[in-house]
């Protein structure tokens, strides 16, 4: 099989990718990044090398490019995670999310429609198979949960852009039969993860005792789950799940962001043997996002039922493991809050 990755350099890709090149041998893994800020190819330097691993720098939003390059290498089987994914940037700067997620998605889409247009797939290996947000549902009150039947209600252009993918997805499944599944996540946290995001940013400003930016009063709940688990549903929905539905993939772990940022303090205080106490001096509440939703809640059951997948740890243990990542991992942190990397790979791409 001839798989093509998307976003493979960034924080959920990585995982993704190395999964599927470590786990499958017998597939040859593609993996196009455009190496934006958020793509780092240090998230991946242990499998570069691979004799089943090859990445590609390209932009998805370039439609020739991405119709050449689906002709070239006459692709099997499509994961699609590459996204502007951060809200706040969407809110600066929201054609770029337009650019990327609904463009770059309808880039892909038709160049696998073209390419798969003949029908034959004897060994039912042709898949489309597109990464969302459950951010597309909008915001929930105090109770209840998102469910795949749940009406699209996007806040912010990220959430929009994202649902506008979701929907082209499913109109090149109904209209042109293209062999697509989708499935749509709750937050994820763990290593690589770049430090704008909650989880890595708290953790590097406690570091260095910088202020802990608090939107509003902290009030905001949402659903944690740890990328490596994330990746381990990618890995059984691409395999087991049925051609045209919708997959929700969650933790069933809620926690308030103001609560959330407490326990990470009381765990750094831990770590860095630092008074009990210490840490949370450094929060700071800053005015609220504009159009932020209060909660996130998924219904994972349907993928349990169907297909049997549950998060394999607990929050406080993945937490746990993700400091230690980040603290163990200075270097990287360094370089990417510097921008050091980006200079490097844009120096290494140019004379190429």
């Amino acid at each position: 099989m001839k798989l093509l990755i998307t976003g493979g350099a960034g924080f959920i890709g990585s995982h993704v990718v190395r999964r599927f090149v470590l786990n499958y041998p017998q597939y040859l893994i593609y993996n196009l990044d455009n190496l934006t800020y958020a793509g780092n190819l240090e998230n991946i330097r242990d499998i570069e090398d691979a004799a089943n691993y090859k990445f590609i720098k390209g932009d998805i939003a370039d439609e020739a490019f991405i119709r050449n390059l689906f002709q070239e290498n006459q692709f099997d089987a499509i994961i699609h995670l590459a996204a502007e994914s951060h809200v706040d940037r969407s809110i600066t700067n929201p054609l770029e999310f337009v650019k990327t997620n609904v463009l770059g998605t309808a880039n892909l889409l038709n160049a696998s429609r073209m390419l798969w247009r003949d029908g034959n797939d004897e060994n039912n290996k042709h898949r489309f198979y597109h990464i969302s947000t459950d951010e597309v549902y909008g915001s929930l009150g105090s109770t209840g949960h998102f469910t795949e039947t749940t009406p699209y209600d996007p806040r912010s252009p990220y959430s929009a852009s994202k649902a506008s993918s979701d929907h082209l997805v499913r109109a090149y499944y109904h209209t042109f039969k293209l062999p697509v599944v989708i499935s749509n996540c709750s937050n994820n946290y763990g290593a690589y993860q770049f430090p704008e995001k909650l989880i890595p940013l708290m953790i590097h400003n406690i570091k260095n005792n910088k202020p802990l930016p608090v939107y509003g009063k902290g009030e905001n709940v949402r659903d944690w789950l740890w990328v490596n688990d994330h990746a381990a549903a990618i890995d059984t929905i691409f395999h087991k799940g049925v051609i045209g539905e919708t997959y929700n993939i969650g933790g069933n772990n809620e926690w308030k962001n103001i609560d959330l940022v407490m326990y990470l303090c009381r765990l750094m205080d831990q770590k860095l043997n630092r008074e009990p106490g210490t840490s949370a001096k450094l929060i700071t509440f800053v005015k609220d996002r504009a159009g932020h939703d209060l909660r996130y809640a998924i219904d994972s059951s349907k993928l349990k039922r169907e297909l049997n997948w549950e998060p394999s740890i607990t929050f406080e243990t993945g937490l746990e493991l993700t400091v230690d990542w980040y603290l163990n991992n200075q270097e990287w942190l360094d370089e990417v809050t510097s921008g050091n990397y980006l200079k490097y790979y844009q120096n290494q791409y140019m004379n190429r």
